[in-house]
């Protein structure tokens, strides 16, 4: 029987702020999608809570603290990638 590691939930409020300078590094607007209706409540929840559960944390952390001013497109290592994406879509 093979076993499966679980990953303890990080602490909420350093991946809220983790998800918003995602959203800042890649150009997405979370403000203006939750007013537009492209990102829910529960949404946003679930964003938050995958980045909570994420084992990339400290790659994510270096990748944040990368080159700035310039969007770029989400490292497919982060849970909410496809969200991300979703929406920078969307901002178009």
């Amino acid at each position: 029987m093979q076993h499966t590691r679980i990953q303890p939930l990080g602490e909420e409020r350093a991946h809220y702020w983790m998800v918003q300078r995602m959203a800042r590094a890649t150009g997405t607007d979370l403000v203006r999608a939750f007013d537009e209706g492209a990102l829910s409540p529960d949404q946003w929840a679930a964003t938050v809570g995958n980045c909570r559960g994420c084992g990339w944390t400290e790659g994510c952390d270096h990748w944040l603290d990368g080159e700035r001013g310039v969007p770029r497109p989400v490292p497919q290592a982060c849970p909410n990638a496809a969200l991300f994406e979703r929406l920078a879509g969307h901002m178009r």
